[in-house]
Order: C-alpha cells, then sequence, then structure tokens
C-alpha cells in the first residue's frame, strides 16, 4: 500500500494553476494519475492533443470543464466525469469564472506517443508541435514542428 497527501505529491509544469502527480507520488507502474486546478482560461494540456495508446479519464471535482473534441465542445460540471479512449483528440479547459478541481487518470501510464497541435502565428494556422524543456528546467516550451516557431511557454 502507499499513501500521500497533495501536498507531498510533486508539482509539474504546465498551462494549469495547479498540477500534482498523484501517480509519482504513489509510484505507480500501469497508471497515471494528475490533480488539476484551472483559474479562469486555464487548460489542462499543451494543446489540442490525442494519445494513441492512452485512455484518459477526467473526474471534474468542482467548477466547469469543457472539452474541445471531433465532435464539438463537451461541458463537464462538477460530479461528472468524461472518458477519451485511445487516439481521441481532446483539450480540457475553463471558460467560466469560477476554479475547475479535477483528476485526471490514464493508463498505461507511459504514454510518450501525444500528438498534439496548436496555434502557430508564423504559419497562420494549427500546426503539429514538439515539446521541450527550458535549461535551466523551469519552463516547458511548445515548437511548431513547420517552421521551428516557439508557440507556447509553461510554468
Amino acid at each position: 500500500m502507499e499513501r500521500t497527501s497533495l501536498d507531498d505529491a510533486p508539482a509539474r509544469l504546465g498551462p494549469a494553476a495547479v498540477k500534482r502527480s498523484l501517480s509519482s507520488a504513489l509510484d505507480t507502474t500501469e497508471l497515471a494519475m494528475n490533480y488539476y486546478e484551472l483559474a479562469p482560461g486555464e487548460t489542462f494540456g499543451l494543446g489540442y492533443h490525442r494519445h494513441p495508446e492512452q485512455e484518459e479519464i477526467f473526474y471534474v471535482q468542482s467548477g466547469t470543464a469543457t472539452f474541445e473534441t471531433e465532435d464539438g465542445d463537451v461541458t463537464v460540471e462538477a460530479g461528472e466525469a468524461v472518458r477519451f479512449a485511445p487516439g481521441e483528440w481532446q483539450l480540457g479547459r475553463n471558460d467560466g469564472d469560477e476554479r475547475v478541481v479535477a483528476l485526471a487518470l490514464g493508463a498505461p501510464r507511459e504514454a510518450n506517443d501525444t500528438e498534439m497541435v496548436r496555434e502557430c502565428p508564423d504559419c497562420g494556422e494549427r500546426t503539429r508541435q514538439r515539446v521541450a524543456l527550458t535549461d535551466d528546467r523551469d519552463a516547458l516550451l511548445t515548437y511548431c514542428t513547420a517552421c521551428d516557431a516557439e508557440t507556447g511557454r509553461f510554468t
């Protein structure tokens, strides 16, 4: 058995006000589990993405999350959950005025094949992206794979 508290779970870089890796704190082998708090306007992910090998579930504890999907936006209220099958495109965000608190669960835990698109100002459209860690390891940077323009910085 393993036990932890949110305070003991390591913080992770990203676009959310709070992101903590419960799977790291609990040393899980097959399940990724992250705790999120999104301020208004923030997102769960770095861009519109899919995990070809990973199933993902978001449980919203408070607030309302809106998920962009291939079929349009889906609203998930407090006390509700949403599941994305492997390969489904999605990006969750907080469009409301109150903080969103949610848990994200993914299996298998290691899903390094994430495909992501973001708006590239140089290309004028959404393009495939790559993610890099800054040299001082204090931020994640996203880059357009078509023109190599930096498209985002996340601390």
